[in-house]
């Protein structure tokens, strides 16, 4: 009799243990991690849980339009005005350095889930800080904050004078070093100043491998022309990022390394095979994926020989849903590269192509050339059966949840 009163108090003791403990992962997922994710790794599963269901919880208060917004990543230059009929003017405007009020109007109109920065958009170092910190407190639902600083002649904050960052000749020299460490190194350093200005995403860093000489548009953005040593530095790259608290995004999906012509110009192919992009170009995104990147960007290529729609891969449903999705069993964000370039804006209307990409299974559209027709229409395809609500929360829930996940969401 005393032996088992004795295992019931030890049995006793233990279940306080452990609702203790339980409680404690719990209050410690609902406060967040402010010490970028490093943290977060280590209790994973059940701070997923936890990110997902604050997500689940958000996306049922929201209206379609903030759902269709979220969808949206756009410049700042977007929220400049209205004109009378209540669309964002087209012009050539110069670009916002600073946020006002008729800017705050539109964004509330029209809710993006996200703003990238351009170099036209920095002057200096207070000057930005202001404009980040402006934009984001104006927004009901938090935004992604994103820029192109890859580190080399990609960089709007290093290329700019007044600031007091690391600079790097390029990408290609990082790689020449043939040490993962400094691609790690590289993404901490760009990390940690980018947050300090207010940014949670970087759109970096580069996947494709180098592999035509006659390329203009990758070059030395590139790690070099080594797949396999181009997959060790992204990954290290990607691990960089996420160590200093910022969101990665690995470009150009399925590989602009072995082009020779420019997709902000107009058409692009690439002959391959997927069996020969399996061989090269894919392997430094599978190495992304691997290291838990947060977004991959799908380039405007065109792959005639891999795809039967003939369509560019940003709103091609089989280079998205079959390809990235089941054979590559990529589960995060899938973001276009900007609907602004000719190989889409001349082929295209800024609407139709946003409805195009989303029921490819794109989750976000970036820089439609005219946002609010983009907007407007694929509320309309909503309204029309063409694209399903289901089909929206799916992206949404996505882009939620990875919000969740860097302690954006309020």
């Amino acid at each position: 009799m005393k032996i088992k009163k004795t295992y019931l108090v030890f049995l006793i003791i233990g279940s306080l243990f452990m609702i203790s403990a339980c409680g404690l992962i719990m209050e410690n997922a609902d406060t967040g991690d402010e010490n970028g994710l490093e943290q977060l790794d280590e209790a994973s599963s059940d701070k997923e849980e936890v990110f997902i269901s604050k997500a689940e919880l958000l996306l049922e208060q929201m209206t379609l339009r903030e759902k269709i917004g979220q969808m949206l990543f756009i410049q700042p230059e977007s929220l400049l005005s209205l004109s009378e009929n209540g669309q964002i003017a087209e012009s050539n405007a110069d670009p916002v350095i600073e946020f006002s009020n008729q800017m705050a109007e539109v964004l509330e109109k029209y809710p993006p889930g996200g703003i990238v920065i351009f170099g036209g958009n920095i002057k200096s170092p207070s000057q930005l800080t202001e404009l980040v910190s402006d934009i984001k407190q104006s927004s009901t639902i938090p935004l992604f904050m994103g820029i192109d600083e890859e580190g080399g002649m990609v960089a709007r904050i290093a290329n700019t004078p007044g600031f007091d960052v690391k600079k790097y000749k390029s990408m290609q020299e990082v790689g020449q070093s043939a040490d993962p460490l400094k691609a790690k190194e590289a993404g901490v350093s760009i990390g940690l100043y980018l947050k300090d200005y207010g940014f949670n995403l970087n759109f970096a860093p580069v996947a494709d491998v180098n592999t035509n000489p006659d390329n203009i548009v990758i070059g030395n953005r590139s790690f070099g022309n080594d797949p396999e040593l181009v997959a060790d530095m992204v990954a290290a790259g990607v691990e960089g990022l996420h160590s200093s608290g910022i969101m990665s995004c690995i470009k150009h999906f399925p590989g602009h390394g072995d082009t020779k012509d420019d997709t902000h110009s107009g058409f692009v192919s690439v002959e391959k095979t997927w069996e020969e992009l399996k061989a090269c170009e894919l392997i430094p995104f599978k190495a992304g994926i691997d290291a838990k990147t947060d977004m991959i960007m799908i380039s405007h290529i065109t792959a005639e020989n891999i795809t039967s729609d003939k369509l560019p891969s940003s709103l091609s449903y089989e280079m998205i849903e079959g390809k990235l999705r089941k054979e590559m069993d990529y589960k995060g964000i899938i973001i276009s590269d900007s609907m602004s370039m000719g190989a889409i804006a001349n082929q295209y209307l800024s609407g139709e192509a946003a409805v195009l990409a989303i029921r490819a299974g794109t989750d976000i559209v970036l820089m439609p050339q005219n946002y609010t027709q983009a907007f407007e229409s694929i509320y309309e395809a909503l309204n029309r059966g063409e694209i399903s609500e289901s089909r929206i929360d799916e992206s949404v829930l996505r882009i939620l949840s990875l919000k969740g996940k860097y302690n954006i969401l309020k």
